[in-house]
Protein backbone atom coordinates (compact mmCIF):
# COMPACT_ATOMS: atom_id res chain seq x y z
CA UNK A 1 0.00 0.00 0.00
CA UNK A 2 2.66 2.54 0.66
CA UNK A 3 4.13 2.27 -2.65
CA UNK A 4 0.82 2.73 -4.26
CA UNK A 5 0.68 5.81 -2.04
CA UNK A 6 4.17 7.08 -3.26
CA UNK A 7 3.25 6.72 -7.21
CA UNK A 8 0.13 8.68 -6.45
CA UNK A 9 2.06 11.45 -5.19
CA UNK A 10 4.89 11.54 -7.30
CA UNK A 11 1.60 11.08 -10.08
CA UNK A 12 -0.18 13.62 -8.85
CA UNK A 13 3.09 15.75 -8.84
CA UNK A 14 3.82 15.18 -12.32
CA UNK A 15 0.04 16.12 -13.62
CA UNK A 16 0.21 19.16 -11.75
CA UNK A 17 4.25 20.56 -12.57
CA UNK A 18 3.55 19.44 -16.10
CA UNK A 19 -0.38 20.79 -16.48
CA UNK A 20 -0.44 23.91 -14.13
CA UNK A 21 3.45 24.15 -15.25
CA UNK A 22 2.51 25.15 -18.52
CA UNK A 23 -0.19 27.08 -18.38
CA UNK A 24 1.95 29.62 -15.54
CA UNK A 25 5.24 29.16 -17.41
CA UNK A 26 4.75 28.41 -20.84
CA UNK A 27 1.56 29.72 -22.13
CA UNK A 28 2.41 33.21 -20.57
CA UNK A 29 4.90 33.78 -23.45
CA UNK A 30 2.47 33.74 -27.01
CA UNK A 31 5.92 33.97 -28.97
CA UNK A 32 6.63 30.52 -27.47
CA UNK A 33 3.31 28.69 -29.36
CA UNK A 34 1.99 26.65 -27.02
CA UNK A 35 -1.04 28.30 -26.40
CA UNK A 36 -4.62 27.01 -25.47
CA UNK A 37 -4.13 23.86 -27.15
CA UNK A 38 -0.76 23.72 -25.70
CA UNK A 39 -1.97 23.38 -22.03
CA UNK A 40 -4.70 20.71 -22.76
CA UNK A 41 -1.97 18.64 -24.66
CA UNK A 42 0.23 19.05 -21.75
CA UNK A 43 -2.50 17.93 -18.80
CA UNK A 44 -3.24 15.03 -21.07
CA UNK A 45 0.77 14.18 -21.76
CA UNK A 46 0.90 14.00 -17.54
CA UNK A 47 -1.57 11.43 -17.45
CA UNK A 48 -0.76 9.24 -20.29
CA UNK A 49 3.30 9.37 -19.47
CA UNK A 50 2.19 8.57 -15.82
CA UNK A 51 -0.27 5.61 -16.29
CA UNK A 52 2.35 3.87 -18.49
CA UNK A 53 5.07 5.06 -15.52
CA UNK A 54 3.11 4.01 -12.36
CA UNK A 55 -0.38 2.42 -13.35
CA UNK A 56 0.57 -1.44 -12.53
CA UNK A 57 1.38 0.26 -9.25
CA UNK A 58 -1.91 2.32 -8.19
CA UNK A 59 -3.88 2.24 -10.91
CA UNK A 60 -3.01 5.67 -11.82
CA UNK A 61 -5.84 7.81 -10.57
CA UNK A 62 -3.91 11.02 -9.32
CA UNK A 63 -7.54 12.59 -8.91
CA UNK A 64 -10.05 12.27 -5.86
CA UNK A 65 -12.71 12.31 -8.23
CA UNK A 66 -11.26 9.59 -10.09
CA UNK A 67 -10.68 7.39 -7.17
CA UNK A 68 -14.10 8.06 -5.59
CA UNK A 69 -15.59 7.54 -9.25
CA UNK A 70 -13.63 3.95 -9.39
CA UNK A 71 -15.12 2.89 -6.07
CA UNK A 72 -18.62 3.84 -7.24
CA UNK A 73 -17.77 1.77 -10.17
CA UNK A 74 -17.22 -0.90 -8.34
CA UNK A 75 -13.09 -1.10 -9.60
CA UNK A 76 -11.37 -0.20 -6.45
CA UNK A 77 -11.60 -0.97 -2.76
CA UNK A 78 -13.64 1.91 -0.22
CA UNK A 79 -11.25 1.15 2.68
CA UNK A 80 -8.03 2.37 0.54
CA UNK A 81 -9.84 5.81 -0.94
CA UNK A 82 -9.42 8.02 1.77
CA UNK A 83 -5.00 7.01 1.75
CA UNK A 84 -5.33 7.95 -1.87
CA UNK A 85 -6.55 11.34 -1.63
CA UNK A 86 -4.51 12.00 0.80
CA UNK A 87 -1.35 11.39 -0.86
CA UNK A 88 -2.78 12.91 -4.33
CA UNK A 89 -3.48 16.57 -2.64
CA UNK A 90 -0.01 16.40 -0.58
CA UNK A 91 1.68 15.47 -4.25
CA UNK A 92 0.18 18.17 -5.91
CA UNK A 93 0.55 21.09 -3.42
CA UNK A 94 3.95 19.96 -3.10
CA UNK A 95 4.46 20.57 -7.29
CA UNK A 96 2.51 23.63 -6.45
CA UNK A 97 5.21 25.14 -4.39
CA UNK A 98 7.75 23.91 -7.06
CA UNK A 99 6.06 25.59 -9.72
CA UNK A 100 5.69 29.06 -7.63
CA UNK A 101 9.35 28.69 -6.97
CA UNK A 102 10.25 28.67 -10.92
CA UNK A 103 7.89 31.29 -11.40
CA UNK A 104 8.57 33.77 -8.98
CA UNK A 105 12.00 33.82 -10.08
CA UNK A 106 11.21 35.37 -13.17
CA UNK A 107 11.69 39.53 -12.77
CA UNK A 108 7.91 41.35 -12.51
CA UNK A 109 6.60 37.92 -11.38
CA UNK A 110 2.82 38.80 -10.84
CA UNK A 111 1.28 35.40 -8.82
CA UNK A 112 -2.09 36.76 -10.35
CA UNK A 113 -4.58 33.50 -10.48
CA UNK A 114 -1.80 30.89 -11.00
CA UNK A 115 -4.00 28.23 -13.38
CA UNK A 116 -6.45 27.82 -10.22
CA UNK A 117 -10.23 27.35 -11.24
CA UNK A 118 -13.43 29.91 -10.50
CA UNK A 119 -16.91 30.51 -11.61
CA UNK A 120 -18.24 34.26 -12.25
CA UNK A 121 -15.71 36.54 -12.66
CA UNK A 122 -13.06 34.12 -11.55
CA UNK A 123 -13.97 32.15 -14.84
CA UNK A 124 -11.85 32.70 -17.83
CA UNK A 125 -14.77 33.39 -20.04
CA UNK A 126 -16.84 34.90 -17.12
CA UNK A 127 -19.40 32.34 -17.40
CA UNK A 128 -21.90 32.02 -14.36
CA UNK A 129 -21.82 29.26 -11.24
CA UNK A 130 -24.43 27.07 -12.78
CA UNK A 131 -22.69 26.99 -16.36
CA UNK A 132 -19.32 26.27 -14.44
CA UNK A 133 -21.42 23.38 -12.36
CA UNK A 134 -22.54 21.33 -15.16
CA UNK A 135 -19.69 21.96 -17.20
CA UNK A 136 -17.51 20.20 -14.54
CA UNK A 137 -20.00 17.53 -13.69
CA UNK A 138 -20.27 16.59 -17.21
CA UNK A 139 -16.93 16.84 -18.24
CA UNK A 140 -15.95 14.74 -15.29
CA UNK A 141 -18.30 12.09 -15.74
CA UNK A 142 -17.12 11.43 -19.20
CA UNK A 143 -13.67 11.14 -17.68
CA UNK A 144 -14.39 8.21 -15.37
CA UNK A 145 -17.24 7.00 -18.32
CA UNK A 146 -13.75 6.72 -20.60
CA UNK A 147 -11.69 5.36 -17.93
CA UNK A 148 -13.98 2.91 -16.62
CA UNK A 149 -14.27 1.59 -20.58
CA UNK A 150 -10.74 1.97 -21.47
CA UNK A 151 -9.71 -0.23 -18.40
CA UNK A 152 -12.37 -2.40 -19.09
CA UNK A 153 -10.98 -6.74 -19.34
CA UNK A 154 -12.58 -6.53 -22.82
CA UNK A 155 -10.83 -3.50 -24.19
CA UNK A 156 -7.72 -3.67 -26.42
CA UNK A 157 -4.48 -4.54 -23.85
CA UNK A 158 -2.50 -1.74 -23.62
CA UNK A 159 -4.00 0.85 -25.04
CA UNK A 160 -6.28 2.54 -22.13
CA UNK A 161 -3.11 4.95 -21.32
CA UNK A 162 -3.62 7.16 -24.62
CA UNK A 163 -7.49 7.08 -24.11
CA UNK A 164 -7.04 8.92 -21.41
CA UNK A 165 -5.11 11.24 -21.98
CA UNK A 166 -6.59 12.08 -25.03
CA UNK A 167 -9.93 12.23 -23.50
CA UNK A 168 -8.30 14.59 -20.74
CA UNK A 169 -6.74 16.57 -23.07
CA UNK A 170 -10.31 16.44 -25.07
CA UNK A 171 -11.72 17.99 -21.74
CA UNK A 172 -9.55 20.83 -21.61
CA UNK A 173 -9.96 21.91 -25.01
CA UNK A 174 -13.66 22.46 -23.89
CA UNK A 175 -13.63 23.65 -20.56
CA UNK A 176 -10.70 25.67 -20.22
CA UNK A 177 -12.85 28.89 -21.11
CA UNK A 178 -15.57 28.09 -18.68
CA UNK A 179 -14.07 26.90 -15.20
CA UNK A 180 -10.06 26.65 -16.61
CA UNK A 181 -10.78 23.25 -15.95
CA UNK A 182 -10.63 21.39 -12.63
CA UNK A 183 -12.11 18.05 -12.86
CA UNK A 184 -9.74 16.80 -10.13
CA UNK A 185 -10.09 18.53 -6.55
CA UNK A 186 -6.48 18.00 -5.56
CA UNK A 187 -5.19 19.60 -8.58
CA UNK A 188 -7.73 22.96 -7.79
CA UNK A 189 -6.60 23.09 -4.16
CA UNK A 190 -2.99 23.23 -5.26
CA UNK A 191 -3.51 26.52 -7.05
CA UNK A 192 -5.80 28.25 -4.87
CA UNK A 193 -3.72 27.94 -2.49
CA UNK A 194 -1.29 30.08 -3.95
CA UNK A 195 -3.98 32.31 -5.27
CA UNK A 196 -5.71 32.73 -2.36
CA UNK A 197 -8.78 35.15 -1.63
CA UNK A 198 -11.79 34.20 -3.65
CA UNK A 199 -10.22 30.97 -5.40
CA UNK A 200 -10.17 29.61 -2.47
CA UNK A 201 -13.55 30.65 -1.42
CA UNK A 202 -14.82 29.14 -4.54
CA UNK A 203 -12.94 25.62 -3.95
CA UNK A 204 -15.84 23.87 -2.70
CA UNK A 205 -17.52 23.80 -6.28
CA UNK A 206 -14.61 22.23 -7.03
CA UNK A 207 -14.65 19.54 -5.12
CA UNK A 208 -18.25 18.95 -5.68
CA UNK A 209 -18.82 18.99 -8.97
CA UNK A 210 -15.68 16.49 -9.94
CA UNK A 211 -16.92 14.02 -7.51
CA UNK A 212 -20.66 13.69 -7.85
CA UNK A 213 -19.25 13.61 -12.22
CA UNK A 214 -17.31 10.86 -10.76
CA UNK A 215 -19.00 9.31 -8.84
CA UNK A 216 -22.26 9.11 -11.50
CA UNK A 217 -19.78 8.43 -14.56
CA UNK A 218 -18.44 5.41 -12.50
CA UNK A 219 -22.16 4.15 -11.66
CA UNK A 220 -23.28 4.38 -15.28
CA UNK A 221 -20.17 2.68 -16.66
CA UNK A 222 -21.18 -0.15 -13.63
CA UNK A 223 -24.52 -0.66 -14.94
CA UNK A 224 -23.88 -0.15 -18.36
CA UNK A 225 -20.53 -2.69 -18.92
CA UNK A 226 -22.09 -5.60 -17.28
CA UNK A 227 -23.08 -8.18 -19.06
CA UNK A 228 -26.43 -8.94 -19.55
CA UNK A 229 -27.70 -12.26 -18.35
CA UNK A 230 -29.10 -13.41 -21.78
CA UNK A 231 -25.36 -12.05 -23.18
CA UNK A 232 -24.05 -14.44 -20.32
CA UNK A 233 -25.92 -17.56 -21.13
CA UNK A 234 -24.85 -17.19 -24.86
CA UNK A 235 -21.30 -16.89 -24.14
CA UNK A 236 -21.43 -19.63 -21.99
CA UNK A 237 -23.41 -21.85 -24.34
Amino acid sequence: MSKALGAEFFGTFWLVLGGCGSAVLAAAFPQLGIGFLGVALAFGLTVLTMAFAVGHISGCHLNPAVTIGLVAGGRFEASKAVGYIIAQVVGAIVAACVLYLIASGKPEFSLGGFAANGYGDLSPGKYSFFSCLVCEVAMTFFFLFVIMGATDKRAPSGLAPIAIGLCLTLIHLISIPVTNTSVNPARSTSQALFAGGPYIAQLWLFWVAPIIGGALGGIVYRWLGTPDTAELSSTRA
